[in-house]
């Protein structure tokens, strides 16, 4: 199986859309979503030599923002009793100190996947929560990677009804995590 290769001059036009949309989805705020891609690129171009090739792109840098997006969410849930992750660095600085270690998503600790799977317990508990019309296009939408016409045409729905229905889903399953796991 070929490695893949990184070209960061393209990693805007190709993924800042759909980093963006994956961001916005899970912090509801476009400002941030923004802010959050930035520095998702931002990270990705300090730790290139990281990456192996063993994931595409997309895939890495998905990892990455993803991270952005837990710390986003423990920095400004910290003064619930969620602990801010501060590690000692050589020179002190609060620089991006996960990212600079992060190869690719397959290089995972015993924490990540702890993480994983309190996650995954969470996302599923949440949706037997939801209404079954949007657990259903959640689930095809954002966790299967169903095309939205795909989605329609099974559900037999307009694509205008698919994006309420998953845009209120998504505000549900927000809401949810951040009670139940964040």
């Amino acid at each position: 199986m070929p490695k893949h290769q990184l070209e960061p001059k393209n990693w805007v036009q190709r993924y800042s859309d759909y980093l963006y949309n994956y961001t916005v989805a899970r912090v509801n705020d476009s400002e941030m979503a923004k802010d959050l891609v930035s520095e998702t690129f931002l990270s990705a171009l300090k730790s290139m030599a990281n990456f192996k090739g063993e994931a595409s792109e997309r895939t890495w840098l998905i990892s990455i923002l993803k991270r952005k997006i837990i710390d986003y969410y423990r920095k400004i849930n910290s003064t619930k009793g969620k602990a801010e992750v501060r590690i000692n660095y050589n020179d002190d600085s609060d620089g991006d100190w996960l990212e600079e270690r992060v190869s690719d998503p397959f290089d995972t600790t015993a924490e990540d996947s702890l993480t994983n799977s309190e996650l995954g317990d969470a996302i599923m508990h949440c949706l037997e929560k939801l209404p079954e019309k949007q657990a259903k296009v959640f689930k095809m939408k954002t966790i299967l990677g169903y095309e939205t016409d795909v989605i329609c045409n099974e559900l037999n729905i307009t694509a205008s009804n698919l994006w309420v229905i998953i845009h209120r889903a998504r505000n549900a399953m927000a809401k949810c995590l951040e009670k139940n796991w964040l």
